[in-house]
């Protein structure tokens, strides 16, 4: 019976089959493989070994039952790796296997792979997402909404500033992804501490060769291991992706909130059933299941630091947590990633909301405009502020329009006519330049992919 919620309820199905145990050994076996024709090429094992290790350094010959059998015996992962794949090779070939390479040659270079697979993964799912935000904030380049800070009505903004702000912050994360695989992904075969001792002169070539055909830039230098600050610039980078799609997902749903409801996700009311016991509710399920799973993957930034220091050349302190933090990390991200694409394409508005919002506090979100246009007209703007805010608190205070208590007062009577006044008041045409930014936005990310 399955355990973790990654094996039935969270995770995609293309990242998953990155780090299931098939793949993770085919990855080893890839190594392996390489490592053979490496050596082949500079003389070092006979080609037709080489030849023969590599037709068997798949699953097909070489199965995870197989290596876990020996593994039990061996308490040594890479050993029955070696085993395994050593047995299934005809003639002596299998005598030439893992010639000159330390278990780490193998475990980092074959993770570098799937870890570049990865990153692949996820920067489809966030270039895909980054468009469909950019759609919206194109639509709703003229979309006005009441902007918040605080929590409390601040001035008029648009739902095309919202859109482009995530969008712009999506690119960045996918060049942070694109800046960490470039230190991330690299080959190593450097033996057991690093200085290629065990292959001789030919070791460093071999390091090289193996790299090359893999398709991963060669590490400049390692000692055991692939330095661990790498792999937390990997988990850091997730969880910063994740803290954007966290952001994302709660604006969303404090903007579906009862006394709210702009906007919102999807719901199905044929099939979809939001309470147990209070049929009316519609709750906004994606985007909490989008916060909370991003705060597991957070969290895994403190083991992931906690991995880089190692005792001299390497101990062993960082491979069991890399074995749940790096495929934990990476399901949970694609997965909150895919639950953001759905989330967005499917986002729901409420125009008639959005306008109420905006006119809600009988026109106080306007202050700030009768400040500036007060001192535009050549009132002091340390005056234009107290003026200003006396009419804002005595229009709170007595539930009337700031535009009626603005209209009553003697000292804005000076400079501005009823008819400026009215015209002031209209929160539509008070943007700066909210539209020209969102255009400025889209136009840029023409270049961003």
């Amino acid at each position: 019976m399955a355990i973790h919620p990654i094996e039935y309820r969270y995770g995609t199905p293309e990242m998953r089959s990155v780090w299931e145990a098939d793949n993770k050994l085919q990855r080893m076996l890839d190594v392996e493989a390489a490592l053979a024709e490496a050596e082949a090429e500079l003389g070092l094992i006979p080609r037709e070994a080489a030849v023969e290790i590599k037709n068997k350094a798949s699953i097909k010959y070489v199965t995870w039952e197989r290596v876990s059998e020996i593994e039990r015996e061996t308490n040594h992962d890479i050993a029955a790796l070696v085993k395994g794949l050593a047995e299934v090779c005809a003639g002596d070939a299998g005598e030439y296997v893992h010639y000159g390479a330390t278990s780490n040659d193998i475990i980092d270079t074959s993770q570098s792979l799937l870890l570049k697979d990865t990153l692949d993964i996820l920067k489809a799912k966030v270039v895909r997402l980054t468009r469909i935000i950019l759609e919206l904030a194109q639509k709703h380049v003229e979309t006005v909404c009441i902007g918040r800070t605080h929590g409390q009505h601040a001035l008029p903004t648009t739902y095309g500033m919202k859109f482009a702000l995530w969008a712009d912050e999506l690119r960045r994360q996918y060049d942070r992804m694109q800046a960490c695989e470039k230190r991330l992904c690299v080959g190593m075969m450097t033996g057991a501490v690093g200085t290629t001792a065990a292959l001789g002169e030919d070791g460093l070539e071999v390091h090289l060769i193996l790299s090359q055909i893999l398709g991963l830039e060669p590490v400049l230098i390692s000692n055991q291991v692939v330095q661990r600050d790498n792999h937390a610039e990997f988990i850091m980078c997730l969880a910063n992706l994740a803290s954007t799609l966290d952001k994302i997902a709660l604006e969303v749903r404090n903007l579906q909130r009862t006394e709210i409801k702009e906007l919102g996700e999807s719901f199905d009311p044929e099939k979809q059933v939001g309470s147990s016991t209070m049929p009316h509710k519609m709750n906004p399920i994606t985007a909490e299941r989008i916060c909370g799973v991003s705060r597991v993957v957070r969290a895994y930034v403190d083991p992931a630091l906690q991995n880089n220091p190692l005792w001299h050349e390497r101990d062993l302190t960082n491979s069991s947590a890399e074995r749940i933090i790096l495929p934990e990390s990476s399901i949970l991200t694609d997965y909150i990633l895919q639950l953001s694409i759905k989330l967005m394409e499917k986002l729901v508005f409420y125009p008639e909301n959005i306008e109420a919002n905006l006119n809600l506090t009988g026109g106080l979100i306007m202050a700030e405009r009768f400040m500036a246009e007060l001192t535009r007209r050549g009132m002091g703007r340390q005056t234009a502020y107290g003026v200003v805010r006396k009419c804002a608190l005595e229009a709170n205070q007595q539930g009337t329009s700031l535009e009626d208590v603005v209209l009553d007062n003697d000292e804005i009577g000076q400079y501005l006519s009823p008819d400026e006044v009215h015209q002031i008041m209209a929160p539509h045409t008070y943007l700066g330049s909210a539209v020209q930014i969102v255009k400025n936005v889209i136009e840029e990310s023409k270049n961003w992919f």
